[in-house]
Protein backbone atom coordinates (compact mmCIF):
# COMPACT_ATOMS: atom_id res chain seq x y z
CA UNK A 1 0.00 0.00 0.00
CA UNK A 2 1.55 3.42 -0.67
CA UNK A 3 1.81 5.71 1.75
CA UNK A 4 0.64 9.44 2.12
CA UNK A 5 3.88 10.65 0.63
CA UNK A 6 4.14 8.54 -1.78
CA UNK A 7 0.21 9.29 -3.40
CA UNK A 8 0.39 13.16 -3.19
CA UNK A 9 3.81 12.74 -5.00
CA UNK A 10 2.01 10.61 -7.85
CA UNK A 11 -0.84 12.70 -7.62
CA UNK A 12 1.44 16.09 -8.40
CA UNK A 13 3.34 14.59 -10.84
CA UNK A 14 0.17 14.31 -12.89
CA UNK A 15 -0.76 17.29 -13.05
CA UNK A 16 2.61 19.61 -13.56
CA UNK A 17 1.44 21.75 -16.64
CA UNK A 18 -2.67 22.37 -15.35
CA UNK A 19 -0.71 23.36 -12.22
CA UNK A 20 2.12 25.51 -13.09
CA UNK A 21 -0.30 27.39 -15.65
CA UNK A 22 -2.61 28.23 -12.37
CA UNK A 23 0.68 29.79 -11.23
CA UNK A 24 1.88 31.63 -13.74
CA UNK A 25 0.74 34.69 -12.40
CA UNK A 26 3.16 34.58 -9.46
CA UNK A 27 0.21 35.66 -7.02
CA UNK A 28 -0.98 38.44 -8.55
CA UNK A 29 -4.41 37.93 -7.86
CA UNK A 30 -3.34 37.33 -4.22
CA UNK A 31 -2.02 40.05 -2.86
CA UNK A 32 -2.26 39.30 1.20
CA UNK A 33 -0.15 36.58 0.32
CA UNK A 34 2.55 38.50 -1.97
CA UNK A 35 2.80 41.04 0.64
CA UNK A 36 3.52 38.05 2.89
CA UNK A 37 5.86 36.57 0.92
CA UNK A 38 7.80 40.05 0.55
CA UNK A 39 7.42 40.65 4.31
CA UNK A 40 9.47 37.26 4.60
CA UNK A 41 11.89 38.55 1.78
CA UNK A 42 12.74 41.36 3.48
CA UNK A 43 13.62 40.27 7.14
CA UNK A 44 15.38 37.45 5.75
CA UNK A 45 17.55 40.13 4.01
CA UNK A 46 18.06 41.90 7.57
CA UNK A 47 19.86 39.21 8.92
CA UNK A 48 22.43 38.86 6.51
CA UNK A 49 21.97 35.08 5.78
CA UNK A 50 20.51 35.35 2.27
CA UNK A 51 19.92 31.57 1.50
CA UNK A 52 16.80 30.24 1.09
CA UNK A 53 15.06 27.27 0.93
CA UNK A 54 10.89 27.46 -1.03
CA UNK A 55 9.87 23.64 0.66
CA UNK A 56 7.18 22.60 -1.70
CA UNK A 57 8.07 24.97 -4.31
CA UNK A 58 5.98 22.68 -7.21
CA UNK A 59 6.84 24.84 -10.65
CA UNK A 60 9.23 27.07 -8.95
CA UNK A 61 7.51 30.52 -9.51
CA UNK A 62 7.93 31.37 -6.02
CA UNK A 63 11.26 30.62 -5.79
CA UNK A 64 11.84 32.78 -8.84
CA UNK A 65 10.32 35.48 -6.69
CA UNK A 66 11.97 35.46 -4.46
CA UNK A 67 15.12 35.27 -6.37
CA UNK A 68 14.19 38.11 -7.61
CA UNK A 69 13.76 39.66 -4.14
CA UNK A 70 17.14 39.41 -3.38
CA UNK A 71 17.48 35.97 -1.66
CA UNK A 72 19.77 33.07 -2.70
CA UNK A 73 16.34 31.12 -2.79
CA UNK A 74 16.69 27.41 -4.56
CA UNK A 75 13.63 25.06 -4.45
CA UNK A 76 12.85 21.80 -3.25
CA UNK A 77 9.66 19.23 -4.03
CA UNK A 78 8.57 15.91 -3.45
CA UNK A 79 7.40 15.43 -7.34
CA UNK A 80 10.39 14.86 -9.79
CA UNK A 81 7.84 16.14 -12.67
CA UNK A 82 7.70 19.74 -10.58
CA UNK A 83 11.22 19.69 -10.45
CA UNK A 84 11.96 18.85 -13.91
CA UNK A 85 9.57 21.49 -14.92
CA UNK A 86 11.07 24.38 -12.49
CA UNK A 87 14.27 23.29 -14.00
CA UNK A 88 12.77 24.21 -17.32
CA UNK A 89 11.40 27.03 -16.62
CA UNK A 90 14.26 29.09 -14.25
CA UNK A 91 17.31 26.93 -15.49
CA UNK A 92 19.73 29.61 -13.37
CA UNK A 93 17.99 28.43 -10.21
CA UNK A 94 18.58 25.39 -8.12
CA UNK A 95 15.73 22.72 -7.79
CA UNK A 96 15.93 19.02 -6.20
CA UNK A 97 14.02 16.42 -5.29
CA UNK A 98 13.23 16.20 -1.15
CA UNK A 99 11.15 15.06 1.30
CA UNK A 100 10.09 17.49 3.51
CA UNK A 101 11.53 15.78 6.71
CA UNK A 102 14.44 14.76 5.29
CA UNK A 103 15.92 18.16 3.60
CA UNK A 104 19.19 17.78 1.82
CA UNK A 105 20.86 20.90 3.91
CA UNK A 106 22.71 21.07 6.73
CA UNK A 107 22.54 21.89 10.20
CA UNK A 108 21.41 25.12 11.41
CA UNK A 109 22.82 26.98 7.67
CA UNK A 110 19.83 28.78 6.21
CA UNK A 111 18.48 32.35 6.48
CA UNK A 112 14.88 31.22 5.53
CA UNK A 113 12.58 28.50 4.78
CA UNK A 114 9.04 29.14 3.06
CA UNK A 115 6.37 26.59 3.19
CA UNK A 116 3.42 27.94 1.19
CA UNK A 117 0.82 25.63 1.52
CA UNK A 118 3.08 22.51 1.43
CA UNK A 119 2.47 21.37 4.97
CA UNK A 120 -1.40 21.18 3.60
CA UNK A 121 -0.69 17.01 2.94
CA UNK A 122 0.91 16.15 6.25
CA UNK A 123 -1.37 14.05 8.90
CA UNK A 124 -1.58 16.21 12.08
CA UNK A 125 0.41 13.12 14.01
CA UNK A 126 3.20 13.76 11.38
CA UNK A 127 3.48 17.44 11.68
CA UNK A 128 5.77 17.97 14.57
CA UNK A 129 8.60 15.94 12.91
CA UNK A 130 8.51 17.89 9.79
CA UNK A 131 8.58 21.31 12.11
CA UNK A 132 11.59 19.73 13.74
CA UNK A 133 13.60 19.60 10.34
CA UNK A 134 13.08 22.81 9.26
CA UNK A 135 14.31 24.33 12.44
CA UNK A 136 17.45 21.96 12.06
CA UNK A 137 18.03 23.84 9.37
CA UNK A 138 17.67 27.26 10.08
CA UNK A 139 20.92 29.24 11.38
CA UNK A 140 19.56 31.13 14.69
CA UNK A 141 17.88 34.20 13.82
CA UNK A 142 16.55 32.58 10.44
CA UNK A 143 12.97 32.61 9.43
CA UNK A 144 9.96 30.27 8.52
CA UNK A 145 6.85 31.79 6.75
CA UNK A 146 4.28 28.50 6.12
CA UNK A 147 0.87 29.32 5.34
CA UNK A 148 -1.86 26.73 5.14
CA UNK A 149 -5.87 26.45 5.80
CA UNK A 150 -7.33 27.34 9.40
CA UNK A 151 -10.06 26.88 10.62
CA UNK A 152 -12.12 28.15 13.42
CA UNK A 153 -12.72 23.87 14.42
CA UNK A 154 -11.64 22.34 17.66
CA UNK A 155 -9.26 19.66 15.92
CA UNK A 156 -7.64 19.51 12.38
CA UNK A 157 -9.95 18.82 9.31
CA UNK A 158 -9.09 16.17 6.52
CA UNK A 159 -10.70 17.15 3.31
CA UNK A 160 -10.35 16.58 -0.40
CA UNK A 161 -7.80 18.95 -2.07
CA UNK A 162 -8.11 18.95 -5.86
CA UNK A 163 -5.22 17.20 -5.87
CA UNK A 164 -4.10 15.17 -2.93
CA UNK A 165 -5.65 15.03 0.85
CA UNK A 166 -5.38 17.99 3.06
CA UNK A 167 -5.59 19.16 6.24
CA UNK A 168 -7.06 22.45 7.29
CA UNK A 169 -5.90 23.02 11.10
CA UNK A 170 -7.13 25.32 14.10
CA UNK A 171 -4.65 28.66 13.63
CA UNK A 172 -4.17 28.39 17.71
CA UNK A 173 -3.15 24.80 17.53
CA UNK A 174 -0.68 24.79 14.58
CA UNK A 175 1.06 28.37 16.25
CA UNK A 176 1.31 25.92 19.43
CA UNK A 177 2.74 23.74 17.18
CA UNK A 178 5.10 25.97 16.10
CA UNK A 179 6.16 27.14 19.52
CA UNK A 180 6.33 23.75 20.78
CA UNK A 181 9.31 22.74 18.06
CA UNK A 182 11.06 26.18 19.54
CA UNK A 183 9.68 28.72 17.18
CA UNK A 184 8.82 32.61 17.88
CA UNK A 185 6.12 34.00 16.25
CA UNK A 186 6.51 37.17 14.26
CA UNK A 187 3.28 38.01 12.26
CA UNK A 188 0.39 36.13 11.60
CA UNK A 189 -2.38 37.26 8.75
CA UNK A 190 -5.62 35.74 8.45
CA UNK A 191 -7.90 36.73 5.21
CA UNK A 192 -10.67 35.81 3.54
CA UNK A 193 -12.35 32.28 3.29
CA UNK A 194 -9.85 29.87 0.44
CA UNK A 195 -13.23 27.83 -0.71
CA UNK A 196 -16.14 27.25 -0.43
CA UNK A 197 -15.24 25.26 2.68
CA UNK A 198 -14.40 28.32 4.62
CA UNK A 199 -11.22 27.99 5.38
CA UNK A 200 -9.09 30.96 6.10
CA UNK A 201 -5.64 31.40 4.10
CA UNK A 202 -3.34 31.94 7.28
CA UNK A 203 0.21 32.99 7.08
CA UNK A 204 2.46 32.73 10.30
CA UNK A 205 6.07 34.24 10.25
CA UNK A 206 8.09 32.37 12.82
CA UNK A 207 11.70 32.74 13.85
CA UNK A 208 14.50 30.30 15.10
CA UNK A 209 15.71 31.99 18.28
Amino acid sequence: MLDHQDETKAAYDGVVDLYASLFANRLETQPFARNMIGTFAEVVRSTGNLRTADVGCGPGHLTAMLHEWGLDAFGLDLSPAMVEHARRAHPTLRFDEARMENLPVEDGSLGGVLAHYSMIHTPPGELPALLAEQVRVLAPGGLLLVSFFGTEGPEPVRFDHKVAPAYSWPVEQFVELLTEAGLVTVARLLHDPASERGFLDTHVLVRRP
